[in-house]
């Protein structure tokens, strides 16, 4: 499979959107549906602008997205790729 350029630059980025374990960590919680900042900081035992941070650069690489209720801002991930993404590289962690 020849990659383009571009596209070979936008999966390095999604690789690189991966690359922080707080981010997986995110990512594993969204898994079970959408969150506040501060239920995930909650369960992550981390601060809420510490979670804020993390959740920008996923909300820029299109990995997460945003639902306002009233002030409240819920995450959820963006898509079942993100999920299928995640599970694949888990299973090749426990294979390894």
């Amino acid at each position: 499979m020849k990659l383009t350029e571009l596209k070979a630059i936008k999966l390095a980025e999604l690789f690189s959107a991966l690359s922080d374990a707080s981010r997986v960590r995110i990512i594993s919680l969204l898994i079970e549906g959408e969150m506040s900042v501060g239920a995930l900081a909650e369960g992550l035992k981390m601060t809420e602008s510490a979670v804020s941070h993390q959740l920008r650069g996923l909300r820029q690489m299109k990995l997460v997205r945003t639902r306002k209720d009233g002030r409240q801002v819920y995450y959820a991930l963006d898509d079942d790729h993100v999920i299928e993404l995640f599970q694949r590289g888990l299973d090749h962690v426990r294979h390894g």
